[in-house]
């Protein structure tokens, strides 16, 4: 049995030297190096992370031109979609990450565009499965999960207008912040926290699987949804806040919709206090705003089959754009 890994760790090595030296002989030589930082960034090694080195390669196109910007996604899609190889699609999907979080505008901007045509579900990994081993098996339930929660990722994003956990981000500030989900109306303000509260329960899916404990990839992806996770629960934690202040101005629409998304929001807490542990005082607090800000938007008739026949009827006589998230 032990000699299965190795063979395949061999055979890995050999096709990482073929496409690098295909891409020396095929790639323009204007973008040759971008290329083969792409493919040393993705290796089928499962057990080493995408290299800093090749990866801050790739970022720093994002401050050439757009054409190159361009060729760099391109490659980088083409390669996640094309590979049946586990470890080459979780370090395809970890790049993705590093472009969303620490990615020029140019970049970014290309990555949430791709492709033209737009469409769900864009990353088409929703079938992958590599069963060449246990460990492969298993980390294709990770790559599924992954690629939805990159889409959602890049969703809300634009529901925000700002790249969430964004090094980029103009949005550092919460009083800046604060300021601008005041200008908002009660119908974006419901979009927002509704799209969060995607992010957030598509996080709270996360995959629980034995043999991938402690691989190096697996802890990757942990460490930057979980920091993604922070930044969410800040942004509805400001949110929340918001709505306290216009309760007294809401609809009896917006607030059975407002209380499905905070009962929404409330089920996914246990499921995400793993992730939580890093800043625990702070995600409970946020936690027990929302709850309090449950409780108070009504009783328990709003969670229930009349709250739910409400929001329906509303939503026929389109009383709120928001509507169409409930």
């Amino acid at each position: 049995m032990g000699r299965i890994p190795i063979l395949r760790d061999f055979i890995g090595i050999i096709k990482d030297k073929a496409s690098q030296s295909k891409a020396a002989l095929l790639s323009d030589p204007k973008t040759l190096s971008l290329h083969l930082a792409l493919l040393r960034a993705t290796t089928h090694d499962p057990f080493t992370p995408p290299d800093r080195r090749h990866l801050a390669t790739l970022l720093a196109s994002g401050h050439t031109s757009r054409a190159t910007v361009s060729t760099a996604i391109e490659v980088l899609m083409d390669r996640l979609q094309t590979t049946r190889d586990a470890s080459v699609a979780i370090k395809c999907l970890i790049t993705v990450h590093h472009i969303i979080k620490r990615g020029s505008f140019i970049l970014q901007d290309q990555l949430s565009v791709y492709p033209s045509n737009g469409g769900r579900n864009y990353l088409k990994l929703s079938n992958f499965r590599d069963k060449t081993t246990l460990l492969t098996w298993e980390l294709s339930y990770w790559i599924r999960w992954y690629a939805l929660y990159l889409e959602n990722l890049l969703r809300t994003s634009r529901v925000l207008g700002f790249f969430l956990s964004s090094a980029s981000s103009s949005v550092d500030n919460n009083e800046e912040e604060e300021e601008k989900v005041s200008s908002l109306t009660n119908s974006q303000l419901l979009k927002e926290i509704n799209s969060l509260g995607n992010l957030i329960e598509q996080i709270s899916r996360m995959p629980n699987s034995l043999h991938t404990n402690g691989n190096i990839l697996v802890d990757e992806v942990l460490g930057m949804v979980g920091e993604d996770y922070l930044a969410s629960t800040n942004e509805v934690s400001i949110r929340v806040s918001e709505f306290k202040e216009r309760l007294s101005c809401l609809s009896v629409f917006e607030s059975v919709e407002l209380g499905f998304a905070l009962k929404r929001l409330e089920d996914c807490k246990e499921r995400l206090s793993a992730l939580g542990q890093m800043r625990y005082v702070l995600v409970e607090t946020v936690w027990g705003s929302i709850s309090e800000m449950k409780d108070q938007v009504g009783n328990d008739e709003l969670y229930g089959e009349e709250g739910r026949l409400m929001t329906m009827e509303s939503s026929k006589n389109k009383v709120s754009e928001s509507s169409r998230y409930g």
